[in-house]
């Protein structure tokens, strides 16, 4: 049970995104830009990053809702399974390798990260402007997954449930729906 009063078809960050919505504009837009806008890394390898992180920090909502999303955008499931046994052996690129390595190593501290760190993904060919949005999208991850365990938000068991979040999140991103999300309070996820 959440530790403040949310509406119960909204689990997960939604329901504290939309408890605030003016807290919730700007943590929606710095998303929307950093996993949808433009980059160098495919939607799906940014989403991948954001579920590594949230694995790592054991935020059970967060890791399925965004494995969902990397899983739906790379059309399969193995990559995401396999960089979760162990980024080293995973079937990503080692320039990917390498910026998995960095983002996991925010989610402990930013003092983490090394020298060492960054050259490695330079070498595999990474540029700064990567290396910067992984920081700052392993940072922001960090951030949702206090934010949805710190206050102890609903995380429903049903699979189905993350599939269609990761197909809204997929296909509309990360900006409030324009209806909002009434239309869910039939769809109360167990």
């Amino acid at each position: 049970m959440p530790y403040i009063e949310l509406e119960p078809h909204l689990p997960g960050i939604t329901g504290l995104l939309e408890y605030r919505k003016d807290t919730a504009q700007p943590i929606r837009e710095l998303t929307q830009f950093l996993l949808r806008g433009p980059s160098s890394l495919s939607q799906g390898e940014r989403e991948l990053i954001a579920a590594v992180v949230s694995s790592g920090n054991g935020c059970r909502f967060c890791t399925t809702a965004h494995t969902a999303a990397a899983n739906l955008l790379l059309g399969e499931k193995d990559t995401t399974s396999q960089v979760f046994a162990g980024i080293a052996t995973a079937p990503v690129s080692d320039k990917m390798k390498a910026l998995l390595t960095i983002a996991s190593r925010v989610r402990v501290s930013g003092k983490q990260v090394t020298e060492e760190d960054i050259a490695a993904a330079k070498s595999e060919g990474a540029t700064d402007i990567e290396i910067h949005d992984t920081v700052l999208i392993a940072a922001l991850f960090c951030l949702y997954n206090r934010y949805v365990d710190g206050l102890n938000t609903v995380t429903p068991d049903d699979s189905g449930y993350y599939e269609n979040l990761a197909d809204r999140i997929v296909n509309h991103g990360y900006t409030r729906l324009p209806g909002g999300y009434d239309h869910l309070k039939n769809k109360i996820p167990s």
